[in-house]
């Protein structure tokens, strides 16, 4: 993956209502297999018109970004927060227009996970599998790229470092409704 990206991304919903861009380059792309964003990915997938969320494998594949480095552009009116549960700290932020899914915030996070089908072009390749063991039964994942049992030493030093080059913020992400 180019780490040092120079033009930025662009994220958009499916009628292009609603779209982030993120600069510089991105902390990690990953397909997650984690438990709630199976359960999400089903719940998002339900709504009327909605974009398949879940790959055939059941991960779901996200672009993770610096919060100070992202921005929603246009649109942020038109984000939904979706919570599994209403204690949830974790929201999905899922365009109201085209019921697209945008991204995922955890509460205290200083990052952005964007959904990685949302950008149009040049999304970054997967660098890993993240939270394996909770795909489900019977599915056998390639080995093209590494696949880990819950977060990977890379994740987490990924994460640590980009915190720590924002100087331990943890910034909204402009645009985006609180």
């Amino acid at each position: 993956m180019n780490r040092r990206r120079q033009e930025p991304l662009l994220a958009s919903c499916l009628c292009g209502q609603v779209a982030f861009e993120m600069a510089g380059p991105p902390i990690l792309s990953v397909a997650c297999y984690c438990k709630s964003c199976q359960d999400a990915g089903r719940q998002i997938e339900a709504l009327a018109e909605a974009p398949p969320v879940l790959r055939a494998d059941a991960g779901t594949d996200f672009v993770m970004h610096r919060k100070d480095r992202v921005r929603c552009v246009r649109g942020g009116e038109r984000l939904e927060a979706l919570r599994l549960t209403p204690a949830s700290t974790t929201r999905r932020l899922v365009a109201k227009c085209c019921n697209a899914p945008m991204a995922l915030e955890f509460k205290g996070g200083h990052w952005l996970s964007v959904y990685r089908d949302r950008l149009a072009e040049g999304a970054p390749p997967l660098d890993e599998r993240t939270m394996a063991a909770e795909r489900p039964e019977g599915v056998e994942l390639l080995g093209d790229i590494p696949s880990y049992s819950g977060h990977s030493g890379r994740f987490m030093w990924r994460l640590m470092k980009a915190w720590a080059a924002m100087g331990f913020r943890n910034p909204k992400v402009e645009g985006l409704p609180a």
